[in-house]
């Protein structure tokens, strides 16, 4: 027997968390996700979802911007993940199913707005696909150059936009990652957890080696780029956690999900920020703002110039292709799980939601994913794409702080493993710094969005809301807000 609808605004489809849960412990053509992954191994996950492009390769374009300030910049950063994180980890134990911000919206703020959030996930885990295989691209060529003097032509390491036919490595992590997701979330995720604890080894070495030549003048003048550089330097430092909201799409995967998603989701946000900030003061003090901005693997060149070797250098190449590769794994797992449950409820074709009976993951919507995302891989440059990622991903996290509002008022018994703290102040802030972010992406960042969420209002219009599972299954009478047909 399904569960009973909460009731709803006329004409708003809200699908109950009751119903969310209920869909989630049922077989998808038989064969459902299994419970796999401990609070360690989610952890892991998070981690892996998390470090990676951000702070091995974008480090140089935040420090360009804000200058010594960006150490301010990540915290500013990092503190709207910590308001967003709290909303995550309330509703993630609340509702712990796949579908992360979209399953999030649909429960409170409507399939329309669900459907959006899912559309920019698109943004913050297809696209952020591409753009860091783009860097994972970088610093294969910095450890080949390393190990044995020699580096992949650029013709074939980078795309038109960098002076470059066609960006093969990047290509090849994608799909080396989707190999690894359709064998089983088992072997991923401790592919995942291995490459996590090395990456935060790599970067604790990084941080011993640049405080040993830190110098204190090359830290003033600390505001060198003005407040206008601390914002944008903000919004571009945001790109550095785009990923910790992974942990909840792991929903229907992970033992005592009410217990170990929000513990997890906050151990991710605190261990990232404050890895974040030792590396840039560690960098920054090492060789200066100047030395350190814009420039490529600025990683492995402060460790080269400190040590006077490239042996270091290439330990640190190392690890920035191991961690890199990880956050395609994880990001990658992310997309796929949306799209199955955005498939569940009939708004994209159901091949998204097949789960194979073999390995219990969705083969297909995996592949599908690694194929349409290999192409900006391929032939884009990482610049054109963090911007736009950032900004849609700023969005979901903006709407999930007014989700956390929205199932408190509709459905306030509905049991919380966490509760926001400081609730409204904390969401409400969420918001806040999501918009202050967004402002700092720049106008013409504004214009490429907005048009991408007109293109997605249009497929919503002519095809999600037709096949809406949600919508096939209403009466006149009960309205959009009616529970959609079992089986």
């Amino acid at each position: 027997m399904s569960p009973s609808p909460s009731p709803t605004p006329t004409g708003l489809r809200i699908k109950s968390p009751e119903s969310l849960l209920a869909e989630s412990g049922a077989d998808l053509e038989g064969h459902g996700l299994k419970r796999t992954m401990g609070l360690f191994q989610l952890v892991c996950f998070g981690v892996g979802a998390i470090v990676g492009t951000g702070i091995f390769v974008g480090l140089s374009d935040t420090v360009a911007e804000a200058g010594p300030a960006v150490v301010i910049s990540f915290v500013l950063a990092g503190i709207t993940c910590i308001f967003t994180a709290f909303s995550f980890a309330e509703l993630g134990g609340a509702i712990p199913v796949s579908g992360s911000s979209y399953s999030f919206a649909y429960a409170t703020l409507g399939e329309r707005v669900a459907f959006l959030v899912g559309w920019c996930l698109l943004l913050e885990y297809g696209v952020s696909v591409s753009a860091v295989a783009v860097g994972w691209s970088q610093y294969l060529n910095e450890l080949l150059n390393s190990l044995i003097g020699w580096q992949l032509p650029e013709a074939l390491s980078a795309g038109p936009g960098d002076g470059g036919i066609v960006n093969l490595p990047a290509v090849i992590v994608i799909l080396m990652a989707a190999t690894l997701l359709v064998r089983g979330i088992r072997e991923s995720a401790r592919a995942t957890a291995a490459m996590a604890i090395l990456k935060i080894g790599i970067l604790i070495a990084f941080c011993a080696i640049g405080f040993s030549a830190f110098e204190a003048g090359h830290l003033t003048p600390f505001m060198s780029a003005g407040i206008g550089g601390l914002t944008s330097g903000a919004s571009l430092a945001f790109f550095s956690y785009i990923g910790f909201d992974a942990i909840t799409t792991a929903g229907e995967e992970v033992k005592n999900p009410r217990r170990n998603i929000p513990i997890a989701i906050l151990i991710c946000i605190g261990v990232v920020t404050l890895l974040y900030c030792a590396v840039a003061v560690a960098a920054i003090g090492a060789l200066g703002a100047d030395a350190v901005g814009d420039k490529p693997a600025a990683l492995s060149l402060v460790v080269n110039q400190v040590t006077d070797s490239t042996v270091g250098g290439g330990i640190i190449a190392f690890g920035a292709v191991v961690a890199i590769a990880s956050v395609v794994l994880a990001v990658m797992y992310g997309q796929t799980r949306i799209l199955l449950s955005m498939s569940r409820d009939g708004l994209i074709p159901r091949v998204f939601e097949r789960v194979s009976p073999k390995t219990s993951t969705p083969v297909a919507n995996t592949w599908i994913v690694a194929l349409v995302f290999a192409v900006p891989a391929a032939f884009s440059s990482l610049d054109a794409v963090v911007n736009l990622t950032t900004i849609g991903t700023l969005a979901t996290m903006a709407a999930v702080n007014v989700a956390v509002v929205a199932l408190r008022r509709s459905h306030a018994g509905l049991p919380r493993s966490f509760r926001v703290p400081l609730y409204p102040l904390s969401p409400a802030l969420g918001v806040a710094m999501c918009l202050y972010l967004i402002w700092g992406t720049g106008w013409t960042t504004w214009v490429q969005f907005v048009v991408f969420l007109a293109v997605g209002a249009l497929v919503y219009a002519f095809y999600g809301r037709r096949h809406s599972r949600l919508g096939e299954a209403a009466t006149p009478t009960a309205g959009a807000g009616a529970e959609p047909r079992e089986g």
